[in-house]
């Protein structure tokens, strides 16, 4: 179902993502709020609004019965010691017989705020599309995703962002590297996932084969030669800073002999694919891009 969106301004919604972006501070971010609160809607109704609300977002259950997901630990010598995250796969792949079906592997990267239960559940539904997914919490090293996102970007601004890159790399790797994967991996991500999605198609080369950022930063144009992964783009038409990003890109991808696509999806907004924030959530944006994050990894990642 749609969460019902109130009908706030755009701007209200633009200083929500200046906030949690890091670019305005709390007392800013309440401050501004209150100019809003007009026709009887109060700043604190507004500021309610605007805040992620879970249980609503969530598509399938922590409990769901066609899955099984597990909180692993991954060793990361190269970055802050180790990398926690969550494992979920379909039970229909391990109920056959007593070995697991390999399935392809997805790693899914948080926003900057750590590994929150929106991030949880996008596993949840790669799950259900019959792939194993592994969702790192870049937060680990200091005791992982806080339980709000406030304080999860208050927490996040304190990593030493070339050391959590290399958990990243870590969290691939040991998904690829494992007896019930087949070896071929995906990754996707979200604004800050979206941009650690390009890194890794990056860093990894051969060794992943579909990258699918969500409004996330573009990799240097230098080191686009050395991406093999086939990259799917998606950003929201009023997110313009990021979605004028994807014309030279896609044009760089190409040049590179990389297979990609780009999407710039009318009237939605940075954050558009997140049922969990219904100010910014776009449901038709976000069904068909979600449609085509499935089909994208099952030809490139399945095959």
């Amino acid at each position: 179902m749609e969460p019902v969106k109130s009908a706030l301004p755009r701007e209200a919604v633009q200083l929500y993502n200046l906030f949690i972006h890091g670019e305005i501070s709390r007392r800013t971010f309440l401050d501004s709020v209150q100019r809003f609160a007009v026709g009887g809607l109060t700043a604190a109704a507004i500021v309610e609004a605007l805040m992620p609300n879970y249980a609503l977002g969530q598509q399938v259950s922590r409990g769901d019965d066609r899955i099984k997901a597990t909180y692993e630990t991954v060793p990361s010598p190269q970055g802050n010691g180790s990398i926690k995250g969550y494992l979920v796969r379909p039970v229909s792949a391990d109920s056959r017989d007593a070995t697991p079906s390999r399935l392809p592997g997805i790693i899914v990267v948080h926003e900057n705020r750590g590994l929150n239960p929106h991030i949880e559940d996008i596993a949840r539904r790669l799950a259900l599309a019959n792939f194993m997914a592994f969702a790192p919490d870049g937060l680990t090293s200091l005791g992982g995703f806080p339980g709000d996102d406030y304080n999860g970007g208050v927490m996040f601004r304190r990593i030493n962002a070339q050391l959590m890159t290399e958990d990243f790399v870590a969290a691939a790797m040991w998904l690829k590297d494992r007896p019930d994967c087949t070896g071929k991996i995906g990754i996707t991500g979200f604004c800050y996932g979206g941009g650690i999605s390009n890194i890794m198609a990056v860093r990894l080369g051969s060794d992943l084969a579909a990258a699918v950022p969500f409004y996330g930063a573009v990799a240097p144009a230098g080191d686009i030669p050395k991406i093999k992964a086939a990259i799917l783009v998606h950003h929201g038409e009023l997110d313009t800073r990021l979605a004028a990003t994807w014309p030279a890109y896609g044009a760089d991808l190409t040049a590179a002999n990389v297979p990609n696509e780009g999407y710039i999806y009318p009237g939605a907004v940075h954050g558009f694919n997140c049922d969990a924030t219904p100010e910014r959530y776009n449901k038709a944006a976000a069904d068909l891009a979600w449609q085509r994050t499935v089909d994208w990894f099952a030809k490139y990642a399945r095959a």
